[in-house]
């Protein structure tokens, strides 16, 4: 995939639409330095935005992936799988966030019960209290490293996935 040339063919078709970088940051809600880099080919669009373009300027997909106008016109069934997997990816972001907020929850929760039993020294006559409150002091801690974790992992797997669909397409299509 030529990021040059797509950044190029992404230009020429603003162009068309007699549009400033400005004006089509805002039509996009993205800034005009994003445009400004899509342009250049320094960077590529999201999977969600490449959809939009395509809708926005009447070409395929493949065509803006290709940097270039095709002739032909794109398969339905790619298209609506492409749909599909930025549902599939809307959909596993969403369920990613509700966890992430939960696991925030919980450890939100223990580590103001541990503040509570350690400013508060509850059952200051038993060494109980520091048991617990060092116990929901560990979990806090340890929900919020996992929290962490399972974000910086699930954040790279839905990339990888997104780049594996988009080559795995590329690949089928220069086959045919």
């Amino acid at each position: 995939m030529n990021q040059q040339k797509i950044g190029e063919f992404l230009k020429r078709l603003r162009q068309e639409k007699a549009l400033t970088q400005e004006q089509f940051s805002e039509l996009l809600n993205v800034s005009r330095r994003t445009v400004s880099r899509w342009e250049t080919g320094s960077n590529l669009p999201d999977i969600s935005i490449l959809i939009e373009l395509a809708d926005f300027f009447e070409v395929d997909l493949r065509e803006i992936l290709d940097g270039e106008r095709k002739s032909e016109r794109m398969n339905k069934e790619l298209e609506e799988t492409v749909h599909k997997v930025v549902d599939y990816s809307k959909t596993q972001q969403e369920k990613l966030n509700k966890r992430m907020h939960l696991l925030f929850m919980m450890g939100l929760m223990t580590f103001l019960i541990f503040c509570a039993m350690y400013f508060g020294k509850i059952d200051s006559k038993t060494r109980t209290y520091e048991h617990v409150s060092g116990f929901l002091l560990g979990v806090s801690l340890g929900v919020m490293i996992i929290g962490v974790m399972m974000t910086s992992k699930f954040s790279s797997q839905i990339r990888n996935y997104k780049m594996r669909i988009l080559q795995h397409r590329r690949t089928d299509n220069y086959e045919k």
